[in-house]
């Protein structure tokens, strides 16, 4: 069989699983040959399928997300390694990179807030050098995730990782201010109705956020002020009906705020200021 044909069966069996099938099993075939996409488009296609393909399309054929089966993903035209310790960075989420550019591309100190594989602040850091930043997790696993991505990215000497969480008492005590606060928390409602993509492979502890799905943001934007340097801005991921719940958290403790949708349209991102 070749790579060609190979390619189409596993297109066929990944059909009823996944909505992107054909590209999933692209995904997956150029990196059992060791290969680009594109190299395997363009030079692989007449060759023989190499051994442990079919390993792989049986994994996502029973849910596995891609990134966890390759152990990396792209986001913000950077290549991040990921695990099951943290959420796979989404397209959805660059808004919030796009929008802490634009209202805060001179920030010095940014600190990023269950920072997860480090995407938000190593995306942010890389575009703009002369920045500093600190990441924080509760999740030590996801911590050393962190840190790997900061070294591939050549990074480190601006990037640093520390073991915290918002809702413990002082966990910010000796931290400092910052120019810029990032924040992607979790925001599912406990009964969401999520793919077993999802629920079955990433986080719960970075997914889900009580009934509504704002405890965290409950917790966190109170804290926001001591935080924030006079003139900082706070840049908060929600979800895509939680514009108006989450502004008015954030009016209620004294913010200005501003909306940024994703691509699609959606609501993604508020700027608090």
């Amino acid at each position: 069989m070749t790579v060609t044909e190979a390619l189409r069966a596993a297109a066929e069996r990944l059909a009823a699983t996944s909505d992107t099938a054909r590209l999933d099993a692209e995904l997956l075939m150029a990196h059992a040959l060791g290969a680009s996409r594109s190299d395997l488009l363009l030079r692989h296609m007449r060759d023989g399928v190499p051994d442990g393909f079919a390993g792989l399309v049986e994994r996502r054929a029973a849910r596995e997300p891609v990134a966890h089966i390759l152990g990396e993903q792209e986001f913000y035209g950077l290549t991040f390694k990921v695990t099951p310790a943290t959420l796979i960075p989404r397209g959805d989420s660059e808004t919030i990179v796009s929008a802490a550019l634009e209202c805060a591309s001179d920030a010095r100190r940014v600190l990023d807030m269950g920072t997860g594989s480090g995407a938000l602040l190593l995306a942010f850091l890389s575009e703009c050098r002369g920045a500093d930043g600190i990441g924080i997790d509760a999740s030590t696993d996801a911590l050393a995730v962190a840190q790997v991505n900061a070294e591939r990215l050549g990074l480190r000497a601006c990037a640093s990782f520390r073991h915290a969480s918002w809702h413990d008492a002082g966990w910010a005590a000796g931290l400092g201010r910052f120019d810029l606060v990032l924040c992607n928390p979790p925001y599912v409602e406990l009964d969401a109705a999520l793919d077993p993509d999802v629920r079955r492979f990433e986080p719960a502890s970075a997914l889900f956020a009580g009934p509504e799905g704002l405890d965290d943001y409950r917790a966190i934007i109170p804290q926001l002020g001591g935080l924030l340097s006079p003139g900082g801005a706070a840049v908060l991921e929600i979800g895509a009906s939680q514009d108006r719940a989450v502004a008015g958290l954030a009016e209620a403790a004294g913010f200005a705020v501003t909306l940024h949708r994703d691509l699609a349209g959606r609501p993604r991102a508020l700027v608090l200021r």
